[in-house]
Formats: structure tokens, sequence, C-alpha cells
């Protein structure tokens, strides 16, 4: 019996559905069903009944999730007890952020931490919200600082930070290239390059609202899930892409980036900035971090409007 298969089935458990505890997993649905079935004929007995519309325990299920649960909580106390150990000694901030934070607001978060506290060291990861939260999670981050989803987890806290701008990305050689600033209307004939909804949801959602608010739809070129992907095709001529502000750092060769001149600055028309950790966790490197943000909050938002 490994704990890998018991958090399976306490996901499945909560979740009451497959599907959706693969992807609070971030797994692949074939590979959960895998891992409770293993459980589930080494233990003998059944945990859960399936049919086509639901999801239930059973009996013994009923029995087992309890007492599984303690198990799992009480093997994350004793790892985090030695993280903590582990962490104190070496003085090391372990740090996640989507691309357009990693790009704008972290080197100034780091530069300014280091300035505070010399012998502090940060690890960078760089990734998407939806693989951060399970590292988080996971206890392989200590704070991520990500787009806030629908639901937070019970076992994260999140604080709001601020709304970054978007901005219109163009081939420099494009004819609107040189405008100080662009409408909406003027990409009604340009294609664009739009991201993926099941990896930037909302990217992709404000670019299909900005559209739909005038009683457009986007001419769709090509749907990208990588942040320089569509960069790259954005300087190829592919098409336009509406992109976080900050995506402009660093400068991406053959790419022009235009404000948005006929939207508001309501936070319908910006993109959300969080930060996230884990709620139980004692950490005082990462709570330093974590005030610092707070402090000069003001002074990385104020730097959005050099990044374009």
């Amino acid at each position: 019996m490994e704990l890998k298969q018991i958090r399976c089935v306490l996901a499945v458990a909560d979740a009451m559905h497959f599907g959706k505890a693969a992807r609070a997993l971030d797994i692949l649905p074939a590979s959960l069903g895998r891992q409770v079935r293993a459980l589930e004929e080494e233990l003998g007995v059944p945990l859960f009944e399936r049919t086509t519309r639901s999801v239930l325990l059973t009996p013994e299920g009923k029995a087992f999730v309890p007492d599984a649960r303690a198990l799992v909580e009480r093997a994350d106390a004793l790892l985090e007890g030695f993280r903590d150990r582990a962490r104190a000694g070496a003085r090391i901030i372990r740090l996640g952020a989507i691309d357009s934070a990693a790009a704008g607001l972290v080197p100034s978060l780091i530069h300014d931490l280091h300035r505070l506290d010399p012998g502090l060291t940060v690890r960078l990861t760089e990734e998407k919200s939806m693989r951060l939260l399970p590292k988080l999670l996971a206890g392989r981050l200590d704070v991520a600082i990500l787009r806030p989803g629908a639901r937070l987890d019970p076992r994260l806290r999140m604080r709001f930070l601020l709304h970054e701008t978007a901005v219109v990305a163009l081939a420099a050689d494009h004819p609107l290239a040189d405008r100080a600033c662009i409408r909406v209307d003027d990409l009604r004939d340009i294609p664009m390059i739009i991201p993926e909804r099941g990896s930037r949801p909302h990217s992709h959602d404000l670019t299909m609202k900005l559209f739909e608010e005038r009683g457009r739809t986007p001419r769709i070129a090509q749907i990208a899930e990588e942040k320089q992907t569509i960069l790259a095709m954005v300087a190829a001529g592919i098409g336009a892409a509406i992109v976080p502000r900050w995506s402009a750092r660093p400068a991406a060769p053959g790419v022009a980036f235009l404000p948005l001149a006929d939207i508001s600055a309501d936070d319908a028309h910006r993109l959300p900035l969080s930060v996230a950790w884990q709620a139980h966790v004692r950490d005082a490197n990462r709570d330093r971090l974590l005030k610092l943000l707070s402090d000069r909050l003001a002074i990385y938002a104020a730097q959005q409007d050099g990044a374009a």
C-alpha cells in the first residue's frame, strides 16, 4: 500500500468524481483509476461503487477513508517537519510564478529580497497556474504567484496582489505597429493567436470578451499554449495576440507591444494576479517574502507602466 494510492482514493472520496479528482491531483484519469484499483486489489475489497452516472463509497470505503486520511496527514506532518528543518538551515525559498509575473514582478521582488536578506536564496520555478498549484500542495514550492482559480483549496491561503494590464502584440513590421496605441476594432480583420483556454483561461477569456463586447468574433489564426510560442508566431506574422503587459519583458525580437486605447481600466479588462501558500505550514523565510511583497506592492504595480 503506497501513499500515492491512498491520496488518489481520498481525492475521489472528496470529489466523488474520478475526472475531478484527477484534475485536483494533476494526473490523468486513467492513471488515477489504476492507482485506486491497485489499492482495492491489495485490500481485497472494493472502496467505490462505480456507475456511469455516479461514484459512491462502499461500506468498506467509508471505513477506510477516515483512517487513511489520518495516515496521510501524519505522513505529511512528518515530511513537513523535516522540510522545515532543512529550510531553516538552507535559507532557501522555492518560489513559483507564471511567465508574465516571472518576467515583470519577480525580478524586482528578488532584488529587494536580496538587499533585505543577502543570505536568502530564491529558487524560481516558472509554470502555468494549473501546474503551480499541485506543486504548492505537494510541498515542492513554498509560495506561488499565479492567476486565482474559481475555487480555493482549503489547504491553501491566497492573497490578491494586482491586475495586469493587457496589451496587443503585433509583428514589428505590421502597418499598425508604429502607432502609439490601438483599439480592439482595429483588430477586426487581423488574424488572432488565442491562448489555449485549458491552460490559460484568464487570457483566453479576456481576448474573447474584448471582441464580444463589440459584437465581434476574433479571426482565430492559431490557438497556442505557451507564451513564447504565441510571441514567436506574432513575430512570424501569423497574427496578433492580446497578452499581459509584463510579457514585453524581456523585449521579444520582431514584436511590438501596443496599449489598448478603447478599454476601461476596470478589473473586467485586466488579468488578476495573486500569491498563494500552504495554510498550515510555518516558514519564517516565506513570511519575510510575503511581507516584502505586501510592503512594496504599490511600487511593483506601478512598474507595469514601463513594461511596454
